[in-house]
């Protein structure tokens, strides 16, 4: 009796052994394989250029127009280093000064997107585009916003018509066929292969595109993006765009864990001017809101 616990005891261990070894080098495999980002720092110049705004604004003779392009100005300062409450606070003020200021009624439109306020989002861009119809980015920011509302059609026309006005650009056609993914999953997945051949090669990105046709695997993806880099910086707002939209894949692909994870690394990298990581959080709430709705419905479905 007392060798077969002896036996049993001695077995445990080494399946116990065995077992550390295979997560500890499934860790260090997974880790290897991970691009990490170095967080972008707090630029200097920008704080310095809000610093002048402040003093402008407080200490120079000014017209309304001119000071609605201050407080535009410094609010794109305040935007670039995420400080998104000041940033929406001079938006503002710049509306009120001068009404018809596009780019500021773009700005805050994309404040209200993030805070899922999508009616005031709406009005901001048709606002824009009535002001300034040749403002292309408005079509990427109302489709974007119709998108995340729950509008994929009109979300589908507003990004088509975005990516027409740069068919090579392979991040256009992403966001074209998120939006037409919510319509028919395979007649996006087919206009997504249509359009490929359009593409630039020379584009990194056009590997994110490759990537949900099934033709590459994310490690070609984290290759690619590095290739021609010659900055830390470039290196960092590159993976800002990749974690984003490795993270909608995997969304596609129903692997939440790993989606959130994508999410939270384009928000390390604190490049808050970039639409990837605005909406990274956005992203991070809507998979815990399927979550919780999930984990509501269990109860009921053990019954």
């Amino acid at each position: 009796m007392q060798n077969i616990i002896l036996l049993f005891i001695v077995g445990s261990a080494l399946l116990s052994s065995c077992a550390n070894q295979f997560q500890t080098s499934s860790s260090t495999s997974q880790m290897s394989n991970l691009l990490l980002a170095e967080p972008a720092p707090m630029n200097p110049k920008s704080q310095l250029a809000i610093a002048r705004y402040s003093h402008i604004l407080t200490s120079a003779e000014l017209d309304d127009e001119q000071r609605a392009q201050v407080h535009l100005q410094r609010g794109t300062y305040y935007d670039s280093l995420g400080l998104s409450g000041l940033a929406q606070y001079d938006y503002n003020q710049a509306i009120q000064l001068k009404s018809d200021l596009a780019r500021a009624y773009n700005s805050i439109g994309v404040h209200y997107t993030q805070q899922m306020n999508f009616i005031q989002a709406y009005e901001s861009f048709d606002a824009t585009l009535d002001i300034d119809p040749s403002l292309d980015f408005a079509f990427l920011n109302r489709g974007i916003a119709l998108y995340y509302g729950g509008r994929p059609q009109l979300a589908s026309d507003d990004l088509d018509t975005f990516y027409n006005k740069n068919k090579a650009d392979p991040l256009r056609a992403v966001w074209r066929y998120l939006a037409q993914s919510d319509i028919d999953k395979a007649s996006a997945m087919a206009s997504l292969a249509v359009i490929r051949p359009e593409l630039s090669d020379e584009n990194w990105a056009t590997y994110i595109v490759d990537l949900f046709l099934g033709e590459v695997t994310e490690n070609q993806v984290l290759g690619a993006l590095i290739q021609g880099v010659t900055s830390q910086q470039q290196l960092t707002y590159r993976l800002c765009e990749a974690y984003f939209y490795l993270g909608k894949y995997h969304v596609e692909q129903g692997n939440s864990g790993i989606a959130s994870n994508y999410f939270k690394l384009s928000l390390s990298t604190n490049v808050f001017e970039y639409i990837e990581h605005r909406y990274a959080r956005l992203e991070l709430g809507r998979l815990r809101e399927k979550s919780a709705a999930i984990n509501d419905l269990e109860p009921s479905q053990v019954q």
